[in-house]
């Protein structure tokens, strides 16, 4: 059964009993988890009960490509798919750091993000130990039930199309999923449904964005930068942006999709959060989600 989640991030100086109230009051039936606490995996979940809500699969960040991280990365796996797998989930999403590493032109990638260019990808060195690094990840998290899903995201070193195919390229197992982010494919200038449709058979969790486009063609001719670009209003919420939901998600269903689809808005032009994430989900039931 395909579950709506909503992401937390939209809400500002709330608390996050009130946070996780709005999302439930807005018809969602859960919200990504963290992936370790404090609190144990079961205190976790009854937190989230607590509010009629469940943990989506949460996220996780590396420097897959820094040999000094490895070690680090792969002991993570393991402790980091246990805690999401006694929450309740069997997917976590699995993305690139560096916004602040700067890309061969020497602007960092907080600075060119949506505007990168062939150029400022990474070595042929770095793609080979982010894929094999990446893979070694997915294995281990497999290994406790959680499949991994690559994430790709703006401002970070994996945010075109095709940085992401010359990093799939490079990972040698069948372990790793997709838990791709619609809205940061049509930021970074690419055509979200044609990407999906490429790599639906990998896809088992999703993250829905939506771009304004006239706001994210502004940036590209002012040279803004990754904050610029969110403050300005770049996301849009679900159906009043460019991205084609439909032709995204009516296939992937007749497929037998399902996965968590969890909504974003990282920051709203709306007037609040609530209203940001009831625009969404209604969009959706309009779809027939």
């Amino acid at each position: 059964m395909v579950q709506i989640g909503c992401g937390q991030l939209t809400w500002r100086d709330m608390s996050d009993d009130d946070v996780m109230r709005e999302i439930a009051s807005a018809g969602y039936d859960g919200a990504p988890g963290p992936t370790r606490s404090d609190r144990s995996p079961e205190d976790v979940v009854a937190w989230f009960g607590s509010f009629d809500l469940v943990p989506a699969p949460p996220y996780y960040a590396g420097r897959f490509w820094d040999t000094a991280e490895e070690t680090r990365i792969i002991s993570d796996a393991v402790h980091v798919a246990r805690y999401v797998r006694d929450m309740g989930c069997d997917c976590l999403y699995v993305a690139a750091d560096g916004m602040k590493d700067p890309a061969p032109s020497g602007r960092t990638r907080h600075d060119i993000a949506g505007k990168v260019t062939t150029a400022d990808a990474m070595t042929d060195e770095q793609f080979e130990q982010f894929g094999r690094v990446l893979g070694l990840f997915a294995e281990a998290t497999l290994a406790e039930g959680v499949t991994s899903c690559f994430h790709n995201h703006v401002g970070t070193v994996i945010e075109t199309a095709a940085e992401l195919a010359r990093l799939l390229d490079h990972v040698p197992t069948d372990a790793l999923a997709l838990g791709l982010d619609t809205g940061h494919i049509a930021w970074a200038g690419d055509d979200a449904t044609a990407v999906c449709r490429e790599y639906a058979d990998r896809i088992a969790t999703l993250h829905l964005k939506d771009v304004n486009d006239t706001i994210r063609r502004q940036g590209v001719a002012e040279n803004w930068n990754y904050r610029q670009f969110a403050e300005a209003g770049v996301f849009a919420e679900l159906g009043e942006g460019m991205v084609d939901f439909p032709a995204i998600l009516n296939p992937m269903l007749e497929a037998g999709f399902d996965g968590w689809l969890i909504v974003e808005t990282d920051i709203t032009l709306k007037p609040t959060a609530l209203e940001s994430a009831q625009i969404s989900r209604n969009y959706l039931r309009s779809i027939g989600l």
